[in-house]
């Protein structure tokens, strides 16, 4: 595009598109050739792009109050944490801007909480390798993932990195210095990896039984993305922090830190704060995301495209022997080849199909939640097309 690398930091390796509208699950570009959108924003678009409901509240509230600071009382704000706390095991909410954001509140919190309760020294975090929890020092240094760590230290002290998927790695590297575990209920950038089924329940004993708190990093698997609204509601073990974003304001920044009542109550008056955070116009936004995702049948629908979208790459894996395997839930799925996925990737978009690769040969599938079943053939028919002439 015209003065791109004059004007903008290089820091995207972005693909050869300059896009222009979008509209359900569809995207046009500056020519007007249209593209079947499997990645949403990277999990961000879950209602699809442009959804006339969602433009209507944010017209309506941009003629009303856009922002005033977190000094004062706004009712969108309240509206939106009274509806994710209906929805959970939390109790308060933390709005903030971005994933990155809730994670540094969530990381913040953990270390205020056990300062609190167990004084100095009880600092340390646990996480996992190939994980992914944003690009701010914090969020960088709990990232289980060197390459995206390299140029950036010293990195904040206290993380702690073990193998996804492993209790025994956990309990392992439980120290004096130890307060919380953190962990995405599915890892996303990791590569699609859904733990075994008593994974999260295990994190859960272990942190009871060594009093430390249990943080989900669902920015990218909640808000209906694996069928459920959060992610781990499908094994029923709840966390004592919980992070979002993403998918929350289906375009509009904002993230939310959501916590019990015991934990939240390290966090007081100046403790933390965001100007921008939970302003009433993504709050509202945010309200009406919410609203549309808890419809009758809205989850019932994305668990059973997402099943039938499953069964159609199971099928591509038997017929082609590259592919290793086929993992995820609901609408997060991917496909790990035995090669480098890029070039699928460059095809697919030739084709008019967007997806992306990550973890080098793991194609990722991240559609809107609106996606149809005959959309899902129209990429899997693409998928197959590409296949066959490898």
């Amino acid at each position: 595009m015209t003065n791109y690398q004059q004007h903008i930091c290089q820091t995207y390796s972005r693909f050869n598109l300059a896009l222009e509208r979008g509209s359900g699950c569809y995207l046009w570009d500056k020519e007007g050739r249209q593209y079947l959108d499997f990645l949403a924003g990277i999990a961000v678009c879950n209602l699809g792009h442009c959804p006339p409901e969602l433009a209507r509240v944010m017209f309506e509230q941009a003629q009303q109050l856009v922002h005033v600071s977190n000094l004062y009382y706004t009712e969108p704000q309240v509206k939106l944490a009274a509806a994710l706390t209906d929805g959970c095991f939390a109790d308060k909410v933390f709005f903030c801007n971005s994933g990155a954001e809730a994670n540094e509140a969530a990381i913040k919190l953990a270390r205020k909480y056990s300062h609190e309760r167990y004084g100095t020294g009880r600092h340390g975090i646990i996480s996992m390798k190939n994980s992914f929890h944003g690009r701010t020092l914090a969020t960088l240094s709990a990232t289980g993932q060197q390459k995206v760590q390299e140029g950036f230290e010293p990195l904040l002290d206290g993380f702690r990195y073990v193998d996804f998927n492993r209790l025994d790695s956990v309990a392992e590297a439980i120290d004096e210095t130890t307060c919380a575990v953190l962990v995405e209920p599915i890892q996303g950038e990791g590569g699609v990896r859904v733990p075994d089924a008593d994974y999260l329940a295990g994190l859960r004993k272990i942190c009871a039984e060594r009093d430390l708190l249990l943080i989900y990093d669902e920015i990218q698997v909640g808000m209906g993305r694996t069928g459920k609204l959060f992610s781990h509601q499908h094994e029923g073990v709840a966390p004592d922090i919980m992070t979002l974003a993403k998918a929350l304001g289906n375009g509009l920044p904002i993230g939310a830190m959501l916590s019990s009542n015991e934990v939240a109550a390290a966090f007081t008056a100046g403790s933390h704060a965001t100007t921008f955070g939970g302003t009433p116009l993504v709050t509202a936004v945010a309200f009406e995301v919410l609203r549309q995702i808890n419809r009758d049948s809205f989850l019932d629908r994305v668990r059973s495209v997402g099943q039938y979208f499953r069964d159609r790459l199971l099928s591509l894996q038997e017929k082609y022997s590259f592919i290793r395997e086929v993992r995820g839930r609901g609408l997060i799925l991917g496909i790990e080849l035995e090669f480098p996925g890029s070039e699928i990737v460059a095809q697919c978009q030739e084709k008019g199909v967007l997806i992306n690769c990550t973890a080098e040969k793991v194609l990722r599938f991240l559609p809107p939640l609106i996606v149809t079943s005959e959309e899902v053939d129209s990429l899997v028919d693409t998928l197959d097309t590409l296949f066959a002439q490898i």
